[in-house]
């Protein structure tokens, strides 16, 4: 069994991110998208998934998530601009 999770980030529809952990990436985009996911999300919509990152498991995922969110806005783009320009 499979034990990956992912940390992701989204683009609200005002501007503003939101980072998450799923063991699901597309099913939790789903959910944000028809309005049933975190409440910040639903009063933000639409969301679109602007970075993905993918952890060995739950903890992981979860830690990367913390240690994303103590970011600033502008430190959040450049960690993300820099790991997806390699791509």
């Amino acid at each position: 069994m499979e034990n990956k999770a992912y940390m992701y980030v989204l683009e609200c529809g005002d501007g503003s991110l939101y980072t998450g952990y799923t063991t699901n990436i597309e099913q939790r985009l789903k959910k944000h998208q028809a309005g049933k996911g975190a409440k910040y999300t639903r009063a933000r919509l639409p969301v679109t998934l602007i970075y993905q990152e993918e952890h060995p498991d739950k903890p992981a995922a979860m830690s990367a998530e913390a240690l994303f969110k103590q970011k600033s806005r502008q430190a959040k783009l450049a960690y993300i601009k820099e790991r997806t320009q390699h791509v």
